[in-house]
């Protein structure tokens, strides 16, 4: 089935969720009901609160209006007529909708007694609607503005067949195991504290650890690149933004504060803290490519309704660079960044798909600058035979750009490295270089992130593996397990041992049976556990148990600490 018909049968079923909802709670006040990716949703204001406890009763409404195969008629009516007929059934909604319809005539869908205002397409009759399934229940403002009245949305998925829908509930199942937040809390990786304010992420000693890894890594990576690492402050005039066109392009999403009468900026990005650098000095043709990176938090507002663990906050940080070079380099640069790219996302276990984003109906710079960086990206990709979809309309308002959707083990799809190129910043901040004819000539500037933002690229690889993690990104990567009390010397005479060979471990010394110990660390998704007793410590050696493997057998300490060196390089 193609994606076309895939969103019109699952549009069509949102229909029927309506239909049914109508018929089991009189009142209903009808909002919107669009496809998703996984299926369909529809808002109602209701006189009374929907439970998980309805959704079997309306699932059932559901699958009756479908066995009654009741034929989806459109119906093209004027404007006019549509606003009495849902004035007379008293849906204020639609009627809201209506009266912001720029055209005479409008279209209707009919099934049975139910109709709603709707572009569509459907599918012919509701009987073709075979496999959905209601699956939760949340609460959404009208048109997602805090100001408007609450409604209840329902959630639910539907595909062609019962065996499509099976394997996806299957894989539900499966992501909610591995949910972040879930295993955040559970391996004490990071917390969220409504009091300390929404959105803002502390990590716990074990988070900043594998965060640490991760920076470690990639700062490691760039400067093997040829990138100079800067830092810049976390605030600036609003006069560098205007510059830049921040105040104009990204206003709803930044925060501002006066200090001493003058107008401040928290910064949502870094790209003009990098420009000033830049620009600090005059530069020759044979300076460039100029090369900046730093880990840079950025603050950026969200509505609290979107606002998800990890993935979506107001406070995080990128592995920010940029690129500042002359355009016969530019295609270049762009091609070293995608190897780059590819190189992140294998060492992390990643497959990943890409979109080429293009010009918003609202841009800075030219429309023929806009073009030719367009061109480059494309021919970029195609030179390095990476597939790509369009995305229309989806560039930043400085410059097009290449979207990298990271795909994890379930086959989800989560927003990671970016590549974007910027012939408008360096011209606003007027950069230049000194070209070999001896003029002054104006760079092009590549904003490029390989992760994106930290706590996202964090949030996607803890759902990934489930937590998990392979031995060169574990937190801890041995849990040394002492039978008794009277082992506990022993147990730390070998941490002593591996922490000297560089290996992350902590010694478990309750006092709680071996037993409870094992099932803690395997808890912990820890990689190796090693029990020490009375054998074990007259022989210097240790009992080693694998996460995945379960019991290995007995070595000396320094036997397997020689073992684990392959595991503890990261392209292992």
């Amino acid at each position: 089935m193609s994606k076309f018909d895939l969103e019109t049968l699952r549009h069509s079923t949102s229909h029927i969720l309506a239909q049914a909802v109508m018929e089991i709670f009189p009142g209903v006040k009808l909002g919107i009901g669009p496809s998703t990716d996984d299926g369909f949703y529809y808002d109602f204001d209701l006189p009374q609160a929907i439970t998980p406890e309805d959704l079997p009763k309306i699932e059932k409404a559901m699958k009756d209006i479908c066995k009654k195969n009741q034929k989806f008629e459109r119906q093209e009516v004027s404007k006019e007529e549509a606003i009495r007929l849902f004035e007379e059934k008293g849906e204020k909604y639609k009627v809201e909708i209506l009266n912001e319809i720029d055209s005479d005539k409008v279209s209707l869908y009919r099934n049975g007694d139910f109709v709603d205002l709707c572009r569509g397409p459907h599918v012919d009759f509701t009987g073709r609607i075979k496999a959905f399934k209601l699956l939760s229940i949340a609460g959404a403002y009208w048109r997602g503005i805090e100001t408007n009245p609450m409604m209840q949305r329902i959630y639910g998925a539907a595909f062609p067949t019962k065996d499509e829908l099976e394997a996806y509930l299957t894989n539900l199942e499966e992501a909610k195991k591995r949910d972040h937040r879930k295993l955040g809390k559970e391996l004490d990786l990071f917390s969220l504290h409504e009091e300390a304010g929404a959105g803002l992420v502390y990590y716990h000693p074990k988070g900043a650890m594998l965060r640490s890894l991760i920076e470690d890594f990639m700062k490691k990576e760039n400067l093997k690149r040829g990138y100079e690492q800067v830092y810049i402050p976390h605030i600036a005039k609003i006069d560098l933004w205007n510059t830049s066109g921040h105040t104009n392009y990204y206003r709803e999403n930044m925060y501002f504060m006066k200090i001493d009468e003058q107008e401040y900026v928290v910064k949502p990005m870094n790209c003009p803290g990098h420009i000033l650098i830049y620009g600090r000095k005059t530069r020759s043709y044979r300076d460039l490519p100029i090369r900046y990176f730093e880990f840079g938090t950025v603050y950026r507002y969200e509505k609290s309704g979107v606002l998800h663990g990890l993935l979506r906050v107001r406070g995080f940080t990128q592995d920010d660079a940029h690129i500042f070079c002359r355009e016969d380099q530019l295609e270049g640069e762009i091609i070293q960044t995608l190897d780059f790219i590819a190189f992140v996302m294998k060492t992390f276990g990643f497959d990943f798909k890409i979109n080429l984003s293009t010009r918003p109906e609202s841009f800075a710079g030219t429309a023929d600058n806009w073009d030719k960086a367009i061109a480059i990206l494309e021919k970029a990709l195609q030179d390095r035979g990476l597939p790509f979809e369009i995305d229309p309309g989806a560039g930043v308002f400085y410059g097009p750009k290449i979207d990298v959707k990271l795909k994890d083990s379930l086959g989800r799809a989560w927003q990671g490295p970016t590549v974007q190129v910027d012939f408008n910043l360096p011209q606003r901040f007027n950069l230049n270089y000194i070209g070999e004819d001896g003029k002054q000539k104006t760079p092009v500037m590549v904003h490029r992130a390989i992760l994106g933002s930290l706590e996202r690229f964090i949030g996607a690889l803890i759902e990934h593996y489930g937590g998990a993690f392979p031995f060169w990104l574990a937190p801890t990567q041995v849990s040394i397990l002492p039978v008794s009390d009277r082992h506990n010397d022993y147990a730390e005479k070998v941490s002593a041992q591996l922490k000297e060979a560089g290996i992350r471990v902590e010694v478990d010394s309750r006092r709680e049976t071996i037993g409870a110990k094992i099932r803690n660390a395997q808890m912990q998704k820890v990689p190796y556990m090693l029990i020490v007793g009375d054998k074990e410590e007259q022989a210097g050696t240790v009992a080693i148990r694998s996460r995945e493997k379960g019991e290995i057998g007995v070595k000396s300490i320094q036997d397997f600490s020689f073992d684990l060196r392959p595991e503890m390089r990261y392209n292992s």
